[in-house]
């Protein structure tokens, strides 16, 4: 042991103005002890009764904030002390103080310091400016957490206060896309009731009733798959990628036209299988077609391709649309972010589709990749596991 680290030197700092005798007489009154790397010597909310001067060795100061995370305070090593509260305070430790090598230190419990008061009355005022001093830097670091937390908390509100918000407009969707064509379907049957269509009148009566009926058995099931995905992990099975592709432009032909929008697949029909689920597989592409279609202007193309790269089997769509701004791009994927306008253009839907082919995407342990230009389109890819 060096003469620095003796206990004669290192008494001093801890009571700084003491006399040459007054040091002797708490060495008398001390004893060295030895503690293992890894040793808990002072443990938080325990009731202890030692003061702590480090001969040897380096230690670490923690306190558990917010009953679960574990914050680093400090450092200590030979020179420093800890544990001066209880001489004098009969409360509980603030903070653990863990051995982090091997430890050697001069440990002052609560009755030797009583012997050494009554023949060094000075060492009295040594501590007492010591403790001052150690809580002024106590208060100073309470307060700087305090701003902290409060800096997170007011985070924290914020962003329940949006979620609240976007919650409450995601049910007022629901209510009116679920609303506008249950109407127009009990409006037309009660009418078809009375007997107020014939021949091809009826027909297209039919025709308009079957298809309020299947956007609203699309919304439900939309709504349901979304909650069911997180229970119900499907068996994977090797899956033929562009018979999904086909299906999906297949069922979304209509509404593309309707929109002057051309559907194209580009790629290779020789591609391997890949492992997944198909129905689930449908869902996610479907969402990205249907998004494309609804954010493209008239006369413009939709653009599926599919090709192999490595371990992947890779399916892109591409639209020439609206594009998404940089500070929306983190958003598109939360199950309740939606586009209702873009200048003089309204959009319909609740904005789930992304969220759906997101969380599949995520089942199948694949990745989905999002490259966008405001004013010029989007490009989003999946990347799928090839079925070995």
């Amino acid at each position: 042991m060096t003469n620095t680290r003796t206990p004669a030197r290192i008494i001093p700092r801890a009571f700084p103005g003491i006399k040459p005798e007054e040091v002797q007489e708490i060495i008398i009154n001390s004893r060295i002890t030895t503690y293992p790397a890894d040793t808990v010597i002072c443990k938080e909310n325990e009731l202890e009764y030692v003061f702590y001067m480090i001969l040897e060795g380096d230690l670490e100061v923690t306190k558990v904030i917010n009953n679960s995370e574990v914050r680093l305070l400090k450092s200590l090593t030979a020179g420093d002390f800890f544990g001066e509260m209880a001489l004098i305070h009969n409360a509980p430790r603030a903070a653990t103080v863990q051995a982090k090598t091997n430890v050697i230190v001069l440990e002052l419990d609560k009755d030797g310091f009583n012997r050494v008061l009554k023949r060094s009355p000075s060492v009295a005022m040594a501590m007492v400016e010591e403790i001052s001093s150690r809580l002024r830097q106590n208060d100073e670091m309470a307060i700087e957490d305090l701003r902290m937390r409060a800096s997170e908390l007011a985070d924290a509100y914020q962003k329940l206060a949006e979620q609240d918000l976007v919650r409450r407009e995601f049910l007022s969707n629901v209510a009116h896309e679920l609303r506008t064509p249950l109407m127009v379907a009990s409006g037309y049957l009660h009418a078809i009731e009375k007997g107020m269509f014939n021949g091809e009148q009826l027909n297209a009566t039919i025709h308009t009733v079957v298809r309020n009926v299947d956007q609203i058995t699309s919304l439900v099931n939309d709504l349901l798959f979304l909650q069911e995905i997180e229970l119900v992990l499907p068996e994977f099975q090797p899956v033929d990628i562009m018979e999904v592709i086909n299906n999906v432009a297949a069922k979304n032909e209509e509404k593309a036209k309707a929109k002057q929008v051309t559907l194209k697949i580009k790629g290779d029909y020789g591609v391997s299988r890949v492992r997944g689920d198909a129905q689930s597989l449908e869902r996610a592409i479907a969402g990205l077609v249907d998004n494309a279609v609804k954010f493209s202007s008239a006369k413009n193309e939709v653009e599926i391709r599919c090709l192999e790269q490595g371990e992947y089997v890779k399916v892109s769509v591409e639209d020439r649309g609206i594009g998404i701004p940089p500070e929306v791009r983190p958003r598109i994927f939360d199950r309740f972010y939606h586009v209702a306008r873009h200048g003089d253009e309204l959009y319909s839907g609740l904005g789930i589709g992304l969220s759906i082919t997101r969380q599949v995407i995520q089942h199948h342990h694949g990745m989905l990749d999002v490259e966008s230009t405001p004013g010029k389109g989007s490009k989003f890819t999946i990347s799928l596991l090839k079925w070995q």
